[in-house]
C-alpha cells in the first residue's frame, strides 16, 4: 500500500513538472511573438500614431504583465509553497486583479474603434485619434482601479493593523475577510462583462450591416468584422475563468495540476489570441514577422559560416 502510494505521488510529481514546463514553453512563445509585435510598433512611428495599433500594443504589455504576475502568484501558492508579507501579497494580488479588468474594457473600445473605421470614416481621424485613445486608456485603467481602490478601503477598516505585520499565502483568499468584498468583486465582473459583451454584439451587428450593404471597401468591412468576433471569442473565454471554483469542485482529484490547468485555459488562452488577431492575421505586423525571422535566420546561417571557415 505504500508503495503504491509512492508511486501515485511520483505519478503525479511527473504529471504536475509536465504541464508546468508545457506552459512556460506555451508562455515564452507568446513573450516571443509580443516582444516582435513590440519591437515593430515602438520602430515604427507610423504604426505608433494609428489607435487601432496603440490599443493594441496596450492590452499586449496589460496581458503580458498579468501572465507574469499571475503565473508568479500559481507557483508560490501552488507549486512551492511560499509566505510573503502581507503588503507585498496584497499589492501583487491587485496588480494582477486590476490588469485581469483591464483585458475586457481594452477589447471593447477596441471593437469600438473598428466600429467608427467602418462606419463613420471620414470622421475616424477625428473620434479615435492618438490622444482620444490616450485618454480612452486613462479612463478604463480609472475604471479597472476603482473596484481594488474600494476593497483596499473595506480590507484595511474590517482587519486590524498587525494583519499587515504577517506573513501570508499569496492567494485572493487570503485578504477576503467580508461578504462586501465579495459583492463588490461579483457585481464587477458581472456588469464588466454584460458591458463589454453588449458593446461587442453591437459593433459586429452595425459592421457587418455596412458589409452586406456597401459594393467598394466589403473586403475590408468583413475583416472587421472578423477581427470584433475574435474579439468576442476572447471575451467568451475570459468569462470561464468564473468557472474556476466549479473546477476545483468537482475535479478534486486532479488537484496537483488543476491550479495550473485552470490558469492555463482560463487565464493564458484568451491572451494568447491577441498576437494571432494583429499579429499573423494582420498584414503590416506579419510582414515584418517575417522580415524579422528571415533576418534572423541569415545571421545564424552566417555566423555558422564563419565558424566553420575558421
Amino acid at each position: 500500500m505504500t508503495q503504491v502510494s509512492i508511486n501515485s505521488n511520483q505519478i503525479a510529481d511527473i504529471l504536475r513538472m509536465t504541464f508546468l514546463v508545457s506552459v512556460f514553453v506555451c508562455i515564452l512563445f507568446f513573450a516571443y511573438l509580443v516582444a516582435i509585435i513590440l519591437t515593430v510598433f515602438f520602430t515604427k512611428p507610423s504604426l505608433r500614431e494609428n489607435s487601432r495599433y496603440f490599443l493594441f500594443a496596450h492590452m499586449l504589455i496589460n496581458d503580458a504583465a498579468y501572465l507574469v504576475v499571475s503565473l508568479f502568484l500559481v507557483i508560490i501558492t501552488s507549486y512551492i509553497p511560499v509566505l510573503l508579507p502581507a503588503p507585498v501579497c496584497y499589492t501583487l494580488v491587485m496588480v494582477s486583479s486590476t490588469s485581469y479588468k483591464i483585458t475586457p474594457y481594452n477589447l471593447g473600445v477596441m471593437a469600438l474603434e473598428r466600429y467608427v473605421a467602418i462606419c463613420f470614416p471620414l470622421r475616424h481621424s477625428e473620434f479615435c485619434s492618438r490622444r482620444r485613445s490616450g485618454i480612452a486608456l486613462v479612463v478604463i485603467w480609472a475604471i479597472g482601479l476603482i473596484p481594488n481602490i474600494a476593497d483596499a478601503i473595506i480590507l484595511s477598516t474590517s482587519i486590524p493593523s498587525s494583519f499587515f505585520s504577517l506573513h501570508v499565502i499569496c492567494a485572493r483568499s487570503s485578504f477576503m475577510k467580508t461578504s462586501l468584498q465579495s459583492l463588490i468583486r461579483d457585481l464587477t465582473h458581472i456588469l464588466s462583462f454584460s458591458l463589454v459583451g453588449l458593446i461587442i454584439l453591437f459593433t459586429y451587428i452595425r459592421i457587418m450591416m455596412v458589409a452586406l450593404r456597401i459594393g467598394s471597401g466589403k473586403e475590408s468591412a468583413f475583416k472587421a468584422g472578423k477581427t470584433v468576433l475574435l474579439h468576442a471569442i476572447q471575451l467568451i473565454l475570459s468569462l470561464m475563468a468564473f468557472s474556476y471554483n466549479l473546477t476545483e469542485t468537482y475535479l478534486r482529484q486532479y488537484m496537483y495540476v488543476l491550479p495550473l490547468g485552470n490558469f492555463f485555459l482560463f487565464m493564458c488562452l484568451p491572451r494568447f489570441i491577441s498576437p494571432l488577431i494583429y499579429g499573423i492575421r494582420d498584414e503590416v505586423f506579419r510582414n515584418y514577422i517575417k522580415r524579422f525571422m528571415l533576418c534572423r535566420q541569415f545571421r545564424i546561417h552566417e555566423i555558422k559560416i564563419v565558424v566553420v571557415k575558421e
